[in-house]
């Protein structure tokens, strides 16, 4: 798996408050990356450290091996999480002035911004100015300018934020397509759920700290608990008395429980199957709200 971008021991502080200590993690080539933590963790500092935008009192952020200069910092495309566009200027406008600071002609800039309005759905409003446009609408401009230059690596800040399903599907859509074509894409967002769809990899900060780092279905093999859930044909409250059986959930027909170290899943099957039908069993892989929740507190 090749490593693109890196963040490799970055700390920074804002007076006698130390807000990043020692943050390492990397950004794979065709992959998305969620960057998850809650209010205050860290996400947007370690952003805006890997654009420029601040600067680390220790460590450093690399691209393919090089340390990060201006010039390798115009191949990124960025989405801060607060909106940086000018209401006065046409939608159009504004994405050809963004793309021309990144070098762009104003014919090119003019044609990708127009495919990039189509491709997000907002095509009919090329020609609006900016703040007669919607949040949400405001947002998917924001998700364009950083799309405009056709960037290399793409790293936004709550990039769903007030989008409605059908705009972040079509925002999901487009950032898929960008990793497809071997961009590493890093993003942040509080949705969980959204993230656990999307993401390739995930990477946990709080306080600072980066508390869990890797591929989706390894974070999720790593904590794991053997947690199962069982359906039956009727009540399952005897799973109370069964050994080994600690149960988490119960409702009526259906239980979610651990097991404790050493106790047979096929046990508990059995004795099930001994009381009537079974109508489903199997282990239960802990969401990454779950894993969040252990590892974030």
């Amino acid at each position: 798996m090749t490593n693109v971008l890196n963040v490799d021991g970055v700390s920074r502080s804002f007076g006698d408050r130390q807000v990043l200590k020692d943050v390492s993690f990397a950004v794979h080539a065709g992959r998305m990356t969620g960057f998850v933590g809650a209010n205050g963790a860290g996400k947007t500092t370690t952003m805006r450290i890997m654009l420029g935008v601040l600067a680390a009192d220790a460590g450093r952020v690399t691209w393919r091996d090089e340390p990060l200069t201006r010039q390798l910092r115009q191949r990124f495309g960025y989405m801060p999480e607060e909106r940086g566009l000018y209401p006065k200027m046409t939608v159009t406008d504004q994405l050809v002035y963004l793309g021309r600071l990144h070098g762009m002609t104003r014919a090119d800039a003019g044609r990708t911004s127009a495919a990039l309005l189509e491709r997000l759905g907002l095509g009919e409003r090329a020609g609006d100015q900016v703040e007669k446009l919607s949040l949400g609408n405001q947002q998917r401009v924001q998700i364009a300018a950083a799309l405009v230059h056709d960037p290399e690596v793409l790293v936004l800040d709550e990039p769903f934020s007030g989008l409605d399903p059908l705009a972040v599907d079509v925002v999901v859509g487009v950032l898929r397509e960008r990793a497809a074509a071997g961009a590493p894409v890093l993003f942040s967002s509080h949705q969980l759920d959204l993230v656990e769809r999307l993401c390739d990899d995930l990477v946990i900060i709080a306080d600072g700290v980066i508390r869990a780092a890797g591929s989706r279905n390894s974070l999720r093999a790593s904590y794991a608990q053997p947690r199962f859930a069982l359906e039956v044909a009727a009540d399952a409250g005897w799973l109370r008395d069964q050994p080994g059986v600690t149960l988490i959930d119960l409702d009526g027909a259906r239980a979610v429980f651990d097991l404790a170290q050493g106790a047979d899943d096929q046990e508990v099957l059995r004795a099930a199957l001994a009381r009537g039908p079974v109508r489903s069993f199997g282990a239960v892989t802990p969401s990454l709200a779950e894993i969040f929740r252990e590892v974030a507190r």
